[in-house]
């Protein structure tokens, strides 16, 4: 046998030895995926030998859990699999979104199935299929070739042997941390899977979740965050209980929360036939605005809203983490509705999508909203060539929203046309505004379709300021692009300089007084109140009267653990926030009467979508939409229980909405 052999034959024997060589390619294949260039990859390594080996060494740490096996070599190869999986998963995902894979993305699960068909074709699905299928296919084998280990288990050894692998990557990872090597703080995700390799900023998303306890937390500190009197004679926050709440204006208030929506020109590498927000840009110029610091960029859309609504930044939960996905599905947080309601005004929220996604059906209820109407309960919906609903649905709605009350009202729209995938081939056909110049024919491609679908949402935001325009009551119409397109944008082809930045606008169809500054996505409702003389709510207050001290952001993130995680001191120990009674839809689904034609039923009644669907005891029934008026039951059912069919909306996944009573 040569050198080379007798080398390789030693390895192989050597599990550990193994174990680390396999480690170290791993993660070079993950670092390759998650840079889309394998070039960067060996970059990256040779620059950061101390990261990679916190990388690797974590990767070990998973891998010597094989020692305890007799099929160690199917265990590491298993165990190689979970890893390349997060690799591979990662890679797929950053072909279409900025934001890199991370455990939160487990919880999204159901909004990923869909909305799948949106980012991939057929093919790309089939393709995926079938690489499941070989995965499925390559465990079988595996389990039947490997070697299984004879004679008896030296299982403390293996233990003494895996427990020091799993110490020196412990004592790696927390030294790196120590030392500032590795980081702690992610605010950008992107970033840290950029600067601490892929493996290490994974794993940090799945430990660190929620929002960090302060130092020195206790009743007095947060109490004593306040000086000005913002509290009441007990020391605590009690909503409602303000003799000082005297606005010198009650407009509704409107927010309009445009999906990727940015002007397309900042990109210094594409150039346009023609300007592809005319209006947009118009308001820019004439009425209040500036730049907008959101919370993400590529994707994450529920944490610019999040910030919007309560006034907390969403960088200090754990990162990737969607509030919406998490303590906000079982527990109410001081926002804007539950302030102004204080004040008499009525709160609405308005998305062009699916209602369960992120699970606004139940968070909005949580965050004091009165009526969630989303795509499930608007008629005559227009698609992009990618699937999503065309915004200028969301005009004929937010004037529901406002028709549907006498006093005033808080409504928070979000947008969805401007959503990626961006296609890398020609999609439209006549385009109004052409790529004139781009990088490549890929790039040019999918700037086109996105300067297109800006364009169509520069004339919706026209078309509602024209109707708002002529209502008879004031109005105020807050606009801004809630992240950056997943576009492959970095910092040196923007003239911003920044991925973080967008654009807001502060319309009205009264005089106000033009005032250009910028804001974070968590403090422009409090600007904007501020206008008013409205400062309901503690969160508002401390925003309008600490912003830019010494102690503000720190003081807002032990606010925000307090009013979220801890014992609520600011509210006296208990939350003073009940969930609101959520209706789905502002029209009315009404039922009028169930008609028998034939062997068929038919139920006839009021504003029934796409959507709408009868059902018996919960369960839906096979139903023919027919139009806004009228059902067709496509099944058999008891003639002694029609009577008590009802109209369910059900979204794509088969949750039901609402039923009628």
């Amino acid at each position: 046998m040569s050198r080379t052999g007798e080398t390789i034959k030693k390895i192989t024997h050597n599990h550990i030895l193994t174990l680390f060589i396999m480690s170290v390619v791993i993660d070079y294949i993950i670092e390759a995926l998650g840079r889309l260039s394998p070039l960067e990859a060996l970059q990256f390594f040779l620059e950061h030998p101390l990261i990679t080996f916190c990388n690797v060494m974590l990767i070990l740490a998973v891998l010597s859990l094989s020692l305890l096996f007799r099929r160690r070599v199917f265990a590491a190869s298993m165990l190689s699999l979970l890893w390349l999986a997060i690799g591979i998963i990662n890679g797929i995902i950053l072909t279409n979104r900025m934001t890199p894979f991370n455990v939160k993305d487990l919880s999204t699960l159901s909004e990923a199935q869909s909305i799948i068909t949106n980012y991939f074709s057929v093919k790309s699905l089939i393709f995926i299929g079938a690489g499941a299928a070989l995965f499925v296919l390559l465990v079988i084998i595996l389990f039947r070739k490997t070697p299984k280990r004879s004679g008896k288990m030296d299982y403390r050894k293996s233990i003494a042997s895996m427990l020091i692998i799993i110490l020196v990557a412990f004592g790696a990872i927390t030294g790196g941390m120590r030392f500032g090597v590795l980081d702690t703080f992610f605010p950008s995700l992107p970033y840290a899977y950029r600067d601490n390799g892929v493996p290490y900023s994974f794993m940090i998303t799945w430990v660190k979740t929620g929002i960090d306890k302060p130092k020195g937390y206790s009743e007095e500190m947060i109490k004593g965050i306040f000086e000005y009197g913002e509290l009441g004679e007990d020391g605590i926050y009690t909503p409602g209980k303000d003799d000082n709440e005297k606005p010198s204006k009650k407009p509704n208030i409107i927010f309009l929360q445009l999906e990727s929506f940015i002007d397309p020109t900042i990109a210094t590498n594409v150039e346009y036939s023609k300007d592809p927000i005319p209006y947009y840009r118009e308001l820019l110029k004439k009425y209040s605005s500036g730049y907008l610091t959101v919370p993400a960029v590529g994707a994450g859309t529920a944490n610019v809203e999040f910030e919007a609504i309560t006034g907390i930044s969403a960088r200090f939960f754990g990162p990737g983490e969607y509030p919406y996905k998490s303590i906000l599905t079982e527990k109410t947080c001081e926002s804007v509705p539950y302030d102004l309601r204080q004040i008499g005004y009525t709160s609405h929220a308005i998305h062009n999508h699916r209602g369960a996604f992120y699970n606004r059906n139940t968070v909005f209820s949580n965050l004091g909203f009165d009526t969630f109407t989303c795509l499930e309960y608007m008629n005559n919906v227009v698609k992009t060539p990618k699937n999503w609903a065309k915004d200028t649905i969301l005009t004929e709605n937010i004037i529901d929203a406002l028709n549907s009350t006498k006093g005033p009202d808080y409504i928070y729209t979000i947008s969805v046309q401007g959503h990626g995938k961006y296609p890398k081939e020609q999609v439209i056909e006549d385009p109004v505004i052409e790529v004139t110049e781009a990088p490549d024919e890929e790039t040019k491609w999918a700037y086109e379709y996105y300067a297109n679908q800006v364009y169509e949402m520069d004339l919706f935001v026209k078309d509602l300021t024209e109707a708002l325009e002529e209502y008879d009551e004031d109005v105020v119409l807050v606009m801004y692009g809630d992240h950056l397109p997943a576009l492959d944008m970095s910092e040196e082809n923007l003239t911003t300089g920044d991925l973080y930045k967008t654009q807001y606008v502060v319309w009205s169809n009264f005089e106000m007084k033009k005032k250009n500054e910028d804001v974070t996505a968590y403090e422009i409702t409090s600007h904007v109140l501020k206008r008013f003389g409205i400062s309901a709510g503690l969160l508002t207050k401390f925003h309008q009267n600490y912003e830019g001290t010494r102690g503000y952001l720190n003081g807002l993130e032990a606010l925000s653990y307090d009013m979220l995680y801890g014992k609520e001191y600011i509210y006296g120990g208990k939350n003073p926030y009940e969930p609101t009674d959520l209706k789905m839809g502002i029209r009315d689904i009404k039922i009028e009467s169930i008609v028998k034609i034939g062997d068929k039923y038919y139920i006839k009644g009021q504003n029934f979508t796409e959507y709408s669907k009868i059902s018996l005891d919960g369960e839906v029934l096979k139903t023919v939409y027919l139009g806004p008026t009228i059902l067709a039951l496509n099944e058999e059912v008891d003639p002694a229980r029609v009577s008590d069919m009802k109209v369910s909306q059900v979204e794509k996944n088969k949750e039901i909405l609402s039923t009628t009573e």
